[in-house]
């Protein structure tokens, strides 16, 4: 019989926005006409548009291979569209944020973006809203607030973006009025990490809203939220459909244990997003991920368990690390690792454990970090031996 290819209704669009959005994207990306891939004109009947092959896959993931199941089609390109995991994460997201009392407007799928992890949303926002230049003296910037994910930094370097920068306190927090004196014209977004790396450190909302309220900045506040689910700061995206210059990055890969798929989302204003839409490749989450992603977000009640369970354990390891004489401090975590200072020697006690097999990661060279070592909170067996070498290796390089 025919195969009826499943895909979304929605079509690019083409035309200039109106709003923040056509007040801060680049001129070229605002009058860009999107790519029309075959699937945005038909996407059912006998597809010979695609120049697919029509006799199917040369071969399948190895656990589809015997008994062979091809259910997914692997031969037709995906659905560039997404839909489904769209509105599943907003149906998340938006019971998530009711829980926690809000009771604002939903998020919906036309406010979200489904990438290849939160990296491609990233490069692409600094790619749509700032001119390059910098190299040059000309161009646009993006602001961070060292210590804080070093993605940030290499995408504006790899699109000659200028970076200006607020280092958070000693404390982790966000210094409001500096970053308010520090913007310029050319400042087109803020990355904000909340919880934050290396920090693990929430920003409340009220830091969020002073800057996407400021009549002193008119870009965007970008809220990477990569490590929202262990925090007990609720979700950003509860502040998205009501503002026009907020948008919230998040992922698979941390609490819903799917760093290996590769998928991330922005949820943001529809303008933002389209455009988002306009520039990416047409078919940039494949198949395989999004079924993945698909099943993560039917079942959170998995993710809810682990969640609980990783907490539990950080409690636990906290707790041991703040009885070591040499561990002069542990930071408070919202995350799913701890950061903390021993006396001295960092480097060379991660060097030297990581050699004998339990890799944590230096981060003593980060701005308020010296002497600091970030570890992931692990399985409970894990969790003991990274503890034990821990002791045994200071006390060998403290001798």
């Amino acid at each position: 019989g025919m195969m009826k290819g499943s895909y979304c209704e929605e079509k690019k669009d083409c035309r200039a926005t109106t709003g923040r959005a056509a007040l801060l994207a680049r001129p070229n990306v605002l009058s860009l006409q999107p790519y029309r891939c075959a699937r945005d004109d038909y996407d059912s009947g006998i597809l010979l548009d695609a120049n697919e092959n029509a006799l199917g896959p040369a071969s399948l993931p190895t656990n589809s291979l015997d008994p062979y199941d091809n259910g997914m089609e692997l031969e037709r390109y995906p659905c560039p569209y997404q839909r489904n995991v769209k509105q599943l994460l907003c149906d998340y997201r938006n019971a998530k944020a009711r829980s926690a009392g809000h009771d604002g407007p939903d998020i919906r799928p036309e406010n979200v973006f489904v990438g290849v992890g939160s990296d491609e949303a990233i490069d692409l926002l600094i790619r749509i809203f700032c001119k390059p230049g910098r190299t040059s003296g000309v161009g646009d910037a993006i602001m961070i607030t060292p210590p804080t994910y070093g993605m940030y930094k290499v995408c504006a370097n790899v699109n000659d973006v200028g970076i200006q920068s607020v280092p958070l306190t000693e404390d982790f927090d966000l210094q409001v009025p500096e970053i308010l004196d520090a913007v310029t014209p050319e400042t087109k977004m803020i990355f904000a990490c909340s919880p934050g790396n290396p920090t693990s450190k929430s920003i409340p909302f009220s830091d969020i809203l002073k800057l996407a309220n400021s009549s002193r900045y008119h870009g965007l506040v970008i809220v990477d939220e990569a490590y929202v689910d262990f925090s007990s700061t609720p979700s950003a995206t509860a502040l998205v459909a009501e503002h026009d210059n907020i948008v919230v990055l998040q992922t698979l890969s941390k609490a819903f244990g799917l760093a290996g798929i590769r998928c991330g989302f922005a949820i943001g204003p529809p303008d933002v997003i389209q455009l988002m839409n306009n520039v990416k490749a047409p078919y940039n989450v494949n198949k395989l991920t999004s079924d993945a992603a698909a099943n993560a977000l039917k079942n959170t009640d998995i993710l809810e368990r682990n969640v609980v369970d990783n907490l539990a354990q950080r409690a636990i390891v906290k707790e041991e690390l703040e009885g070591l004489d040499f561990v002069v401090n542990v930071y408070p975590s919202d995350a799913n690792f701890l950061l903390f200072r021993v006396k001295q020697k960092a480097n060379e006690v991660y060097k030297k454990m990581a050699d004998k097999g339990v890799v944590s990661r230096f981060r003593g060279k980060e701005l308020h970090c010296n002497e600091c070592i970030r570890v992931t909170i692990g399985t409970p067996e894990e969790n003991k031996k990274f503890l034990c070498m821990l002791k045994q290796t200071y006390a060998e390089i403290a001798s």
